[in-house]
């Protein structure tokens, strides 16, 4: 096994908190006057940063609007999205047979840490966890590798030594910008083509491929 860590995003990586996620915007759209979103638009603005998601969808930047957003979306899916979030196929049997093999596993994601570990400690994975990287503990979201610059350096690993996975660009830049290997997860909406314009090892259609590719 040639990483040591193999660090991950959380949503539409390992994840599909969707439910809860658009619940989240209705609500927080319909407290401020703005039309329905459609569920596909949500969609594509998983793994941003959620004040950004609500400008792609709604062309409003004023800071004042946007926290005022993610004020009424945390007041609807505070404890949902434990509740109502899934794992992809695949997702528990590669973070177990890591874990097994000796491999430090993690997360870094734009999620908040406690949402995150409120749903790993539901399905029994937050043991698991060597590193867990919020959204709220880092002051500059991805693609700025602080995230991943911080979870590296709290497992003591050489950046040669990991691996990160994430469904997104986003996610492939932060890789970028670390300076440590990526391996796409076709889990979310950004297509394999899209992943060409970043260094890569792998590029994975789901889970239990990038399992099988990894060998363990």
């Amino acid at each position: 096994m040639k990483y040591k860590a193999a660090l991950f995003d959380f949503d539409y990586t390992l994840g599909d908190a969707t439910a809860s996620i658009f619940e989240g915007y209705c609500y927080g759209f319909e407290k401020m006057g703005y039309p329905r979103p459609e569920l596909e638009a949500v969609r594509h603005t998983v793994g941003y940063i959620l004040e950004d998601g609500f400008t792609m969808i709604t062309g409003e930047s004023g800071e004042a609007k946007r926290r005022e957003f993610r004020a009424w979306f945390q007041e609807k899916v505070e404890g949902r999205q434990a509740e109502l979030t899934k794992l992809f196929p695949g997702a528990e049997e590669l973070l177990r047979a890591l874990h097994a093999q000796g491999v430090k596993v993690g997360v870094v994601t734009s999620k908040r840490a406690t949402t995150l570990r409120d749903i790993l400690r539901r399905y029994e994975l937050l043991d698991l966890m060597a590193v867990t990287i919020g959204g709220e503990m880092v002051k500059f979201p991805k693609p700025d590798p602080e995230g991943l610059n911080t979870a590296i350096a709290e497992l003591g690993v050489e950046k040669g030594e990991v691996l990160y996975c994430g469904d997104t660009v986003i996610d492939a830049g932060t890789a970028q910008n670390a300076g440590v290997d990526f391996s796409a997860v076709l889990n979310g909406t950004t297509p394999a083509g899209e992943f060409e314009k970043f260094p890569y090892v792998h590029i994975a259609p789901d889970l239990m491929e990038l399992k099988s590719w990894l060998e363990i």
